[in-house]
């Protein structure tokens, strides 16, 4: 099926996950742990649904290599969604609900698209979606309270830009770092604007919890094992979007259409988790531009990429083994 939808999961399933089961038009697959019940399923479900049970390899590279108890562990749901026919991946996690304008992006429309200016560097497309004091994960610090990286709407252009990764918001508890839930931690409720898509140049942190990637990208869903969790989707995004512009693709985020009803969380341990991407945020984006080759095809320049990022102490020598077994199977 063209339309796939991967979520990895230790719990049993959740009452956003059946949501996402109850359309017949689209795939299921939960990427299984070592936590996730083995008899993992849903007896009333709509959709196609495939349980990968960790402890039924698949035949692939990456099994193994990859590490358990991790959420990489999705990655083995990319892997099947691509060989087996997926056009489009969706991921999202097992808190986030599905709201009533959620849908699944089929194929990009050839309308003009709202887009911000070339070169802006990073923006936070949170204040464009809302009047709060508010900023994604992974948005550098020191830019928080910088007017000079807020979109303009009046600087928006009406532009024709190829879309590679769409970015869906999330109400209620969207995603934001430790350092907002220690000082502030209230709900927001993004406005119902239209779609931004960044030109090239600019750039926003993006997740994987509501969010669409096109075939011609699924290389880049790749997510990297040898640094925290609550780095680990972060640094894919800093890097995917350089490499996307190199393939002529953009990134775009669209109103809210997901809730989420957030899991517990331990917020001082989150923010532990997230000192890389106060950090590195900006020099990961800059190692990336520096690394890319013109003449390289996505999967050469995602490995050069990883390559500096390893001589630069911000992976382990291990990603760069990890990373080989996924550019063979995906």
């Amino acid at each position: 099926m063209k339309n796939n939808i991967i979520i990895t999961t230790i719990f049993e399933p959740t009452k956003a996950v059946k949501l996402f089961a109850n359309d017949k038009n689209n795939h299921l697959i939960i990427a299984g742990d070592k936590k996730t019940p083995e008899n993992w399923t849903i007896e009333e479900s709509n959709a196609k649904i495939t349980f990968i049970s960790c402890n039924k390899p698949l035949g692939y590279n990456i099994e193994k290599v990859l590490p358990f108890n991790h959420y990489c562990r999705k990655m083995i749901g990319y892997i099947y969604a691509s060989k087996n026919g997926a056009e489009i991946i969706y991921e999202t996690d097992d808190d986030n609900y599905p709201k009533n304008n959620w849908e699944f992006i089929e194929e990009q429309k050839d309308d003009k698209n709202l887009s911000t200016p070339c070169d802006m560097g990073f923006v936070n497309v949170y204040k464009y979606f809302s009047k709060e004091d508010i900023w994604p994960r992974g948005y550098p610090l020191e830019l928080i309270n910088n007017e000079n990286h807020l979109i303009n709407e009046d600087k928006l252009e009406q532009k024709d830009l190829k879309i590679g990764v769409y970015q869906g918001l999330v109400d209620n508890e969207p995603d934001v770092d430790a350092i907002y839930r220690l000082t502030k931690n209230k709900i927001c409720n993004f406005e119902n604007k239209p779609s931004i898509v960044l030109s090239k140049g600019t750039v926003c942190p993006y997740n994987s919890q509501n969010t669409f990637t096109k075939k011609d990208l699924f290389p880049l869903l790749y997510l990297p094992s040898t640094v925290t969790f609550r780095f680990t989707d972060i640094l894919r995004g800093l890097i995917a979007q350089p490499l996307m512009w190199i393939e002529g693709y953009h990134l775009c985020f669209s109103q809210a259409s997901a809730i989420q009803e957030r899991n517990e969380h331990d917020y001082l341990k989150d923010f532990e988790s997230e000192i890389p991407c106060y950090l590195y945020a900006q020099k990961v984006v800059d190692i990336a531009n520096a690394a890319i080759c013109g003449n390289s095809n996505l999967k050469d320049n995602l490995f050069r990429v990883y390559s500096e990022l390893y001589r630069e102490n911000i992976v382990k020598k291990e990603e760069l083994n990890i990373l080989e077994a996924w550019l063979k199977d995906i």
